[in-house]
Protein backbone atom coordinates (compact mmCIF):
# COMPACT_ATOMS: atom_id res chain seq x y z
CA UNK A 1 0.00 0.00 0.00
CA UNK A 2 2.77 2.42 0.92
CA UNK A 3 4.64 1.57 -2.26
CA UNK A 4 1.53 2.45 -4.29
CA UNK A 5 1.31 5.82 -2.57
CA UNK A 6 5.01 6.42 -3.12
CA UNK A 7 4.74 5.45 -6.77
CA UNK A 8 2.00 8.03 -7.31
CA UNK A 9 3.97 10.72 -5.49
CA UNK A 10 7.09 10.07 -7.55
CA UNK A 11 5.11 10.12 -10.80
CA UNK A 12 3.57 13.39 -9.72
CA UNK A 13 6.92 14.97 -8.90
CA UNK A 14 8.45 13.69 -12.11
CA UNK A 15 5.71 15.32 -14.18
CA UNK A 16 5.95 18.67 -12.43
CA UNK A 17 7.94 21.48 -14.02
CA UNK A 18 8.59 24.24 -11.47
CA UNK A 19 7.93 27.79 -12.66
CA UNK A 20 11.35 28.86 -11.42
CA UNK A 21 14.78 27.31 -10.96
CA UNK A 22 14.77 25.07 -7.92
CA UNK A 23 18.15 23.43 -8.50
CA UNK A 24 19.68 25.80 -5.96
CA UNK A 25 17.70 23.98 -3.28
CA UNK A 26 19.16 20.53 -3.94
CA UNK A 27 22.01 20.96 -1.50
CA UNK A 28 20.78 24.06 0.27
CA UNK A 29 17.93 25.13 2.45
CA UNK A 30 14.74 25.28 0.43
CA UNK A 31 12.95 27.12 3.16
CA UNK A 32 14.87 30.27 2.24
CA UNK A 33 12.73 30.31 -0.90
CA UNK A 34 9.56 30.14 1.15
CA UNK A 35 9.91 32.70 3.90
CA UNK A 36 6.21 33.49 3.80
CA UNK A 37 4.94 29.92 3.62
CA UNK A 38 2.31 28.99 6.18
CA UNK A 39 0.75 25.59 5.50
CA UNK A 40 -3.00 25.26 5.87
CA UNK A 41 -5.61 22.64 5.26
CA UNK A 42 -9.38 22.53 5.30
CA UNK A 43 -11.14 21.21 8.36
CA UNK A 44 -12.43 17.65 8.11
CA UNK A 45 -15.91 18.68 9.21
CA UNK A 46 -17.89 21.87 8.75
CA UNK A 47 -20.12 23.09 11.52
CA UNK A 48 -22.54 25.99 11.26
CA UNK A 49 -20.99 27.08 7.99
CA UNK A 50 -22.35 30.22 6.42
CA UNK A 51 -23.07 30.97 2.81
CA UNK A 52 -22.82 34.64 1.99
CA UNK A 53 -23.73 36.07 -1.38
CA UNK A 54 -22.80 39.70 -1.52
CA UNK A 55 -22.69 42.49 -4.07
CA UNK A 56 -19.61 44.64 -4.29
CA UNK A 57 -20.44 48.32 -4.72
CA UNK A 58 -17.20 50.27 -5.17
CA UNK A 59 -17.15 54.04 -4.97
CA UNK A 60 -18.08 56.02 -8.03
CA UNK A 61 -15.36 56.23 -10.61
CA UNK A 62 -14.09 52.71 -10.06
CA UNK A 63 -12.73 51.04 -13.13
CA UNK A 64 -14.95 48.46 -14.79
CA UNK A 65 -12.51 47.05 -17.26
CA UNK A 66 -12.81 43.40 -18.10
CA UNK A 67 -10.21 40.70 -17.81
CA UNK A 68 -8.58 39.41 -20.96
CA UNK A 69 -9.13 35.72 -21.52
CA UNK A 70 -6.24 33.55 -22.62
CA UNK A 71 -7.17 31.21 -25.45
CA UNK A 72 -5.79 27.92 -24.26
CA UNK A 73 -7.41 24.67 -25.30
CA UNK A 74 -6.39 22.83 -22.16
CA UNK A 75 -6.06 23.48 -18.47
CA UNK A 76 -2.97 25.48 -17.58
CA UNK A 77 -1.21 26.79 -14.52
CA UNK A 78 0.28 30.25 -14.44
CA UNK A 79 2.91 31.91 -12.33
CA UNK A 80 2.21 34.17 -9.39
CA UNK A 81 1.07 37.13 -11.43
CA UNK A 82 1.32 36.81 -15.18
CA UNK A 83 -0.32 33.91 -17.03
CA UNK A 84 1.62 32.58 -19.99
CA UNK A 85 0.19 30.94 -23.07
CA UNK A 86 0.81 27.25 -23.52
CA UNK A 87 0.46 24.62 -26.19
CA UNK A 88 0.81 21.66 -23.87
CA UNK A 89 -1.16 20.72 -20.82
CA UNK A 90 0.51 23.15 -18.47
CA UNK A 91 2.14 26.54 -18.63
CA UNK A 92 4.73 27.56 -16.13
CA UNK A 93 4.97 31.31 -16.44
CA UNK A 94 8.08 33.03 -15.13
CA UNK A 95 7.29 35.39 -12.31
CA UNK A 96 9.70 37.97 -10.95
CA UNK A 97 8.06 38.14 -7.57
CA UNK A 98 8.54 34.40 -7.14
CA UNK A 99 12.18 34.67 -8.06
CA UNK A 100 12.54 37.40 -5.49
CA UNK A 101 11.12 35.10 -2.85
CA UNK A 102 8.16 37.37 -2.14
CA UNK A 103 5.18 35.39 -3.33
CA UNK A 104 5.01 31.68 -3.89
CA UNK A 105 6.66 29.17 -1.64
CA UNK A 106 9.22 26.76 -3.00
CA UNK A 107 8.52 23.09 -2.47
CA UNK A 108 10.26 21.63 0.53
CA UNK A 109 10.57 18.46 -1.51
CA UNK A 110 12.72 20.20 -4.10
CA UNK A 111 15.84 18.36 -2.99
CA UNK A 112 14.16 15.30 -4.49
CA UNK A 113 13.63 16.73 -7.96
CA UNK A 114 16.85 15.29 -9.28
CA UNK A 115 16.29 11.88 -7.71
CA UNK A 116 13.81 10.29 -10.06
CA UNK A 117 14.70 6.74 -11.03
CA UNK A 118 13.48 4.99 -14.14
CA UNK A 119 12.18 1.49 -13.72
CA UNK A 120 13.96 -1.36 -15.44
CA UNK A 121 11.04 -3.70 -14.92
CA UNK A 122 9.42 -4.42 -18.27
CA UNK A 123 6.07 -4.94 -16.55
CA UNK A 124 5.99 -1.37 -15.26
CA UNK A 125 4.66 1.18 -17.71
CA UNK A 126 6.58 4.44 -18.13
CA UNK A 127 3.68 6.44 -16.69
CA UNK A 128 3.43 4.27 -13.57
CA UNK A 129 6.98 3.72 -12.41
CA UNK A 130 7.91 2.09 -9.18
CA UNK A 131 9.16 4.21 -6.37
CA UNK A 132 12.96 4.50 -6.20
CA UNK A 133 14.81 2.76 -3.40
CA UNK A 134 16.95 5.82 -2.79
CA UNK A 135 17.12 7.00 0.82
CA UNK A 136 15.47 10.42 0.85
CA UNK A 137 16.19 12.83 3.67
CA UNK A 138 12.73 14.37 4.03
CA UNK A 139 11.85 16.35 7.18
CA UNK A 140 8.89 14.95 9.15
CA UNK A 141 6.93 18.19 8.68
CA UNK A 142 7.09 17.70 4.91
CA UNK A 143 6.04 14.07 5.20
CA UNK A 144 3.01 15.21 7.16
CA UNK A 145 2.10 17.70 4.43
CA UNK A 146 2.28 14.98 1.80
CA UNK A 147 -0.04 12.81 3.88
CA UNK A 148 -2.41 15.76 4.10
CA UNK A 149 -2.35 16.08 0.31
CA UNK A 150 -3.25 12.39 -0.04
CA UNK A 151 -6.26 12.87 2.23
CA UNK A 152 -7.32 15.97 0.30
CA UNK A 153 -7.22 13.98 -2.94
CA UNK A 154 -10.02 11.81 -1.57
CA UNK A 155 -12.06 14.87 -0.64
CA UNK A 156 -11.69 16.70 -3.96
CA UNK A 157 -11.12 14.05 -6.61
CA UNK A 158 -12.49 10.67 -5.49
CA UNK A 159 -16.01 9.27 -5.54
CA UNK A 160 -15.69 8.76 -1.78
CA UNK A 161 -15.61 12.54 -1.33
CA UNK A 162 -18.74 13.25 -3.39
CA UNK A 163 -21.06 13.74 -0.40
CA UNK A 164 -18.73 16.23 1.24
CA UNK A 165 -18.20 18.06 -2.06
CA UNK A 166 -21.94 18.31 -2.55
CA UNK A 167 -22.35 19.81 0.91
CA UNK A 168 -19.63 22.40 0.35
CA UNK A 169 -19.54 23.12 -3.36
CA UNK A 170 -23.12 22.55 -4.48
CA UNK A 171 -24.60 25.59 -2.63
CA UNK A 172 -21.90 27.78 -4.16
CA UNK A 173 -22.49 26.47 -7.67
CA UNK A 174 -26.24 26.91 -7.29
CA UNK A 175 -25.81 30.55 -6.24
CA UNK A 176 -23.48 31.29 -9.14
CA UNK A 177 -25.93 29.66 -11.52
CA UNK A 178 -28.77 31.77 -10.09
CA UNK A 179 -26.88 35.06 -10.04
CA UNK A 180 -25.40 34.67 -13.53
CA UNK A 181 -28.23 33.16 -15.60
CA UNK A 182 -26.81 34.45 -18.89
CA UNK A 183 -23.32 33.08 -19.45
CA UNK A 184 -23.22 33.41 -23.23
CA UNK A 185 -20.34 35.75 -22.55
CA UNK A 186 -18.56 33.87 -19.75
CA UNK A 187 -18.19 35.91 -16.56
CA UNK A 188 -14.89 35.76 -14.69
CA UNK A 189 -14.60 34.11 -11.28
CA UNK A 190 -11.65 33.98 -8.89
CA UNK A 191 -11.31 31.16 -6.35
CA UNK A 192 -8.71 32.02 -3.67
CA UNK A 193 -7.52 29.08 -1.60
CA UNK A 194 -8.38 26.71 -4.43
CA UNK A 195 -6.55 23.74 -2.92
CA UNK A 196 -6.45 20.89 -5.42
CA UNK A 197 -8.58 22.82 -7.90
CA UNK A 198 -11.85 20.87 -7.96
CA UNK A 199 -14.12 23.81 -7.08
CA UNK A 200 -12.38 26.05 -9.61
CA UNK A 201 -12.87 23.35 -12.26
CA UNK A 202 -16.56 22.91 -11.36
CA UNK A 203 -17.08 26.67 -11.69
CA UNK A 204 -15.34 26.60 -15.06
CA UNK A 205 -17.59 23.75 -16.18
CA UNK A 206 -20.55 25.91 -15.17
CA UNK A 207 -19.57 28.46 -17.82
CA UNK A 208 -17.23 30.85 -16.01
CA UNK A 209 -13.70 31.93 -16.86
CA UNK A 210 -12.38 30.55 -13.61
CA UNK A 211 -9.00 31.03 -11.97
CA UNK A 212 -7.93 29.19 -8.84
CA UNK A 213 -5.34 30.75 -6.56
CA UNK A 214 -3.34 28.63 -4.15
CA UNK A 215 -0.43 29.47 -1.85
CA UNK A 216 0.66 25.95 -0.90
CA UNK A 217 3.26 24.60 -3.30
CA UNK A 218 2.31 21.07 -2.27
CA UNK A 219 -1.26 21.67 -3.38
CA UNK A 220 -0.12 23.25 -6.65
CA UNK A 221 2.11 20.31 -7.57
CA UNK A 222 -0.73 17.85 -7.00
CA UNK A 223 -3.43 19.91 -8.72
CA UNK A 224 -1.13 20.45 -11.69
CA UNK A 225 -0.64 16.71 -12.03
CA UNK A 226 -4.34 15.85 -11.76
CA UNK A 227 -5.52 18.62 -14.08
CA UNK A 228 -2.86 18.30 -16.75
CA UNK A 229 -1.55 14.75 -16.73
CA UNK A 230 -4.65 12.63 -16.18
CA UNK A 231 -5.41 10.43 -19.18
CA UNK A 232 -8.67 8.91 -17.94
CA UNK A 233 -11.00 8.77 -14.97
CA UNK A 234 -9.86 6.64 -12.01
CA UNK A 235 -6.40 6.35 -13.49
CA UNK A 236 -4.61 6.35 -10.15
CA UNK A 237 -5.02 4.33 -6.97
CA UNK A 238 -3.82 5.31 -3.51
CA UNK A 239 -4.30 4.13 0.06
CA UNK A 240 -5.08 7.38 1.90
CA UNK A 241 -5.71 5.88 5.35
CA UNK A 242 -2.71 3.55 5.55
CA UNK A 243 -0.64 6.21 7.33
CA UNK A 244 -3.07 6.68 10.22
CA UNK A 245 -4.42 4.23 12.79
CA UNK A 246 -7.16 6.50 14.14
CA UNK A 247 -10.93 6.09 13.85
CA UNK A 248 -10.96 2.79 11.95
CA UNK A 249 -13.63 0.17 12.55
CA UNK A 250 -11.41 -2.58 11.18
CA UNK A 251 -8.12 -3.20 9.42
CA UNK A 252 -10.01 -3.37 6.14
CA UNK A 253 -10.96 0.28 6.52
CA UNK A 254 -7.35 1.30 6.92
CA UNK A 255 -6.31 -0.78 3.91
CA UNK A 256 -9.07 0.47 1.62
CA UNK A 257 -7.93 1.66 -1.80
CA UNK A 258 -9.27 4.79 -3.48
CA UNK A 259 -9.20 5.44 -7.22
CA UNK A 260 -9.12 8.95 -8.62
CA UNK A 261 -9.90 11.27 -10.27
CA UNK A 262 -13.58 10.42 -10.48
CA UNK A 263 -13.81 12.54 -13.65
CA UNK A 264 -11.41 13.22 -16.49
CA UNK A 265 -10.61 16.95 -16.06
CA UNK A 266 -10.01 17.61 -19.75
CA UNK A 267 -13.41 16.10 -20.58
CA UNK A 268 -15.32 18.02 -17.91
CA UNK A 269 -16.53 20.74 -20.27
CA UNK A 270 -14.31 23.48 -18.88
CA UNK A 271 -14.66 27.02 -20.17
CA UNK A 272 -11.83 28.51 -22.19
CA UNK A 273 -9.47 30.47 -19.96
CA UNK A 274 -9.47 28.19 -16.90
CA UNK A 275 -6.20 28.58 -14.99
CA UNK A 276 -4.46 28.11 -11.66
CA UNK A 277 -2.29 30.83 -10.14
CA UNK A 278 0.38 30.14 -7.52
CA UNK A 279 1.08 32.75 -4.89
CA UNK A 280 -0.07 34.55 -1.79
CA UNK A 281 -3.55 36.02 -2.30
CA UNK A 282 -2.65 39.40 -0.79
CA UNK A 283 0.55 39.85 -2.77
CA UNK A 284 -0.79 38.58 -6.08
CA UNK A 285 -4.16 40.32 -6.18
CA UNK A 286 -3.37 43.52 -4.30
CA UNK A 287 -2.11 44.97 -7.57
CA UNK A 288 -3.48 47.80 -9.67
CA UNK A 289 -3.89 45.44 -12.63
CA UNK A 290 -6.37 43.36 -10.61
CA UNK A 291 -8.69 46.21 -9.63
CA UNK A 292 -12.25 45.74 -10.88
CA UNK A 293 -11.13 42.68 -12.83
CA UNK A 294 -13.52 39.97 -11.61
CA UNK A 295 -17.26 39.41 -11.90
CA UNK A 296 -17.28 37.04 -8.94
CA UNK A 297 -15.04 35.88 -6.11
CA UNK A 298 -15.71 32.57 -4.37
CA UNK A 299 -14.10 31.85 -1.00
CA UNK A 300 -14.62 28.36 0.38
CA UNK A 301 -12.90 27.65 3.71
CA UNK A 302 -10.56 30.53 2.97
CA UNK A 303 -11.36 33.60 5.08
CA UNK A 304 -10.03 32.11 8.30
CA UNK A 305 -6.63 31.40 6.72
CA UNK A 306 -5.87 35.13 6.93
CA UNK A 307 -3.50 36.78 9.36
CA UNK A 308 -5.61 39.88 8.78
CA UNK A 309 -9.16 39.11 7.63
CA UNK A 310 -9.85 42.82 7.12
CA UNK A 311 -7.13 42.89 4.48
CA UNK A 312 -8.72 39.93 2.69
CA UNK A 313 -12.11 41.66 2.57
CA UNK A 314 -10.56 44.91 1.37
CA UNK A 315 -8.78 43.17 -1.51
CA UNK A 316 -11.92 41.24 -2.48
CA UNK A 317 -13.82 44.53 -2.67
CA UNK A 318 -11.09 46.07 -4.84
CA UNK A 319 -10.83 43.27 -7.38
CA UNK A 320 -14.58 42.88 -7.92
CA UNK A 321 -16.27 44.86 -10.66
CA UNK A 322 -19.05 47.28 -9.78
CA UNK A 323 -22.00 45.05 -8.93
CA UNK A 324 -19.76 41.99 -8.62
CA UNK A 325 -20.60 39.01 -6.44
CA UNK A 326 -18.75 37.56 -3.46
CA UNK A 327 -19.86 34.08 -2.37
CA UNK A 328 -18.39 32.78 0.88
CA UNK A 329 -18.69 29.37 2.55
CA UNK A 330 -16.87 28.35 5.69
CA UNK A 331 -16.32 28.89 9.41
CA UNK A 332 -14.15 31.39 11.27
CA UNK A 333 -11.67 28.91 12.75
CA UNK A 334 -8.75 31.31 12.44
CA UNK A 335 -5.67 29.29 11.55
CA UNK A 336 -3.21 31.54 13.35
CA UNK A 337 -5.29 32.12 16.47
CA UNK A 338 -2.91 30.11 18.65
CA UNK A 339 0.29 31.50 17.13
CA UNK A 340 2.43 33.37 19.63
CA UNK A 341 5.48 34.01 17.49
CA UNK A 342 6.88 36.98 15.59
CA UNK A 343 4.77 39.80 14.17
CA UNK A 344 4.44 37.86 10.91
CA UNK A 345 2.29 35.36 12.83
CA UNK A 346 -0.23 37.93 14.02
CA UNK A 347 -3.88 36.97 13.87
CA UNK A 348 -6.87 39.31 13.75
CA UNK A 349 -9.90 37.30 14.85
CA UNK A 350 -13.28 38.92 14.27
CA UNK A 351 -16.70 37.62 15.15
CA UNK A 352 -19.21 37.07 12.37
CA UNK A 353 -20.97 40.31 13.32
CA UNK A 354 -17.70 42.23 12.99
CA UNK A 355 -16.92 40.55 9.68
CA UNK A 356 -20.27 41.79 8.39
CA UNK A 357 -19.51 45.31 9.60
CA UNK A 358 -16.19 45.28 7.78
CA UNK A 359 -17.88 43.98 4.63
CA UNK A 360 -20.49 46.76 4.80
CA UNK A 361 -17.69 49.29 5.26
CA UNK A 362 -16.12 48.18 1.98
CA UNK A 363 -19.38 48.49 0.06
CA UNK A 364 -20.83 44.99 0.27
CA UNK A 365 -24.56 44.46 0.57
CA UNK A 366 -25.82 41.22 2.12
CA UNK A 367 -28.18 39.45 -0.25
CA UNK A 368 -28.49 35.89 1.05
CA UNK A 369 -27.54 34.50 4.42
CA UNK A 370 -27.73 30.78 5.02
CA UNK A 371 -26.59 28.62 7.89
CA UNK A 372 -26.08 24.90 7.49
CA UNK A 373 -24.73 22.06 9.57
CA UNK A 374 -22.71 19.39 7.81
CA UNK A 375 -22.38 15.98 9.42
Amino acid sequence: CISMNTSFIMNMLEAFEPPFDMSQCVDGDCHDCAEHMHGHSHADTINNSELLVQHCCPEEGANTRETENKKDEEVHMVGCSQPAACNLGISQGEDKSCNDGKDASAAANCQDTDCFASSTDENVTPGHRRAPSLPLDVPPVDVDKVRCIIRNIVRDWAQEGQIERDECYKPILEELNRLFPDRSRPPSCLVPGAGLGRLALEISSLGFVSQGNEFSYYMMICSSFILNHTQEANEWTIYPWIHNNCNSLSDKDQLRAVSFPDIHPSSAGITEGFSMCAGDFVEVYNEESQESAWDAVVTCFFLDTAHNIVEYIEIISKILKDGGIWVNMGPLLYHFADAYGPDDDMSIELSLEDVKRVAYHYGFVMEVRGLCTIN
